[in-house]
């Protein structure tokens, strides 16, 4: 098949839940204009629409959705109808963030309200997602992680700004769970035609700092943080047949920074 083939995702349809958050933009833009069918789900629907609108103007096939990960009756509402109004998923896009805590030392049922959202939601989301891929014969499911669930935090990143020098506990605990959650789903997901890849991805440009970007930015061997389109290729590869044989791995997408 010719490789142009092979990334197509023309006829795919395709869920991205934060669809709306800073990552979550670049990979829907990227899978739309890859020309898949994309349904981005958030809280926010109004953001989530205003945002879909953008991309529509620009003739991409994209819609929103409203997702609460928290709560089961959302989830199982959002699976409806992506039924009703699609009939099939063949790509999930996990990528759907809480962050309630703001410090090492924020209250502990910051950590329990993480924990219901970044863990015990997201499972129950991915399981009542994936059934529906594993309904329409297969396909691809992409966790959003982040190199934070592979690292310790890097403090000296702080210095000279009036950043946070405490980040929060449960933002590296639940990438790093997720990391190997993706293993664990690939081994469960044998015979059923469904790949599971993680993305971890560094920094994103967004108006930081100055100082934080010289901190950042010095260590990184190509000199500079993630941009807009960095996310975009290797989304589309893991969505794609392009991607067919890769399956259970966690790809660390961070300019060479812990090379």
């Amino acid at each position: 098949m010719n490789v142009k083939d092979l990334l197509s995702l023309k006829g795919k349809i395709i869920l991205v839940t934060g669809g709306a958050g800073n990552y979550g933009k670049c990979i829907v833009e990227g899978l739309a204009e890859a020309d898949g069918t994309v349904i981005t789900a958030s809280r926010n629907l109004e953001a989530n629409e205003a945002f879909v609108n953008q991309l529509k103007e620009k003739g991409l096939n994209v819609y929103a959705q409203q997702l609460d990960q928290g709560d089961p009756a959302s989830v199982r509402d959002l699976k409806a109808a992506i039924e009703k109004q699609f009939g099939a998923l063949h790509v999930f896009v996990n990528n759907a963030v809480a962050r309630p805590m703001a410090t090492y030392d924020a209250p502990i049922e910051a950590f329990a309200e993480s924990m219901r959202v970044n863990a015990t939601g997201m499972v129950d989301l991915m399981r009542e997602i994936t059934d529906m891929i594993i309904k329409n014969g297969g396909g691809s499911i992409i966790n959003i992680a982040s190199m934070m669930g592979m690292f310790g935090p890097d403090l000296s990143n702080y210095e000279g700004t009036t950043m946070t020098q405490s980040p929060p506990p449960d933002y590296y605990f639940h990438n790093a769970g997720l990391i190997n959650l993706t293993r664990y789903w690939a081994r469960m997901m044998r015979g059923k035609n469904v790949r599971v890849n993680c993305v971890s991805p560094g920094g994103l440009l967004n108006n930081q700092p100055e100082r934080f970007l010289e901190n950042y930015t010095k260590k990184v061997p190509l000199g500079r943080m993630a941009n807009h389109d960095d996310i975009k290729g290797l989304v589309v590869l893991l969505a794609s047949e392009a991607g067919a044989y890769i399956n259970g791995e966690n790809i660390l997408m961070d300019g060479g920074l812990n090379a």
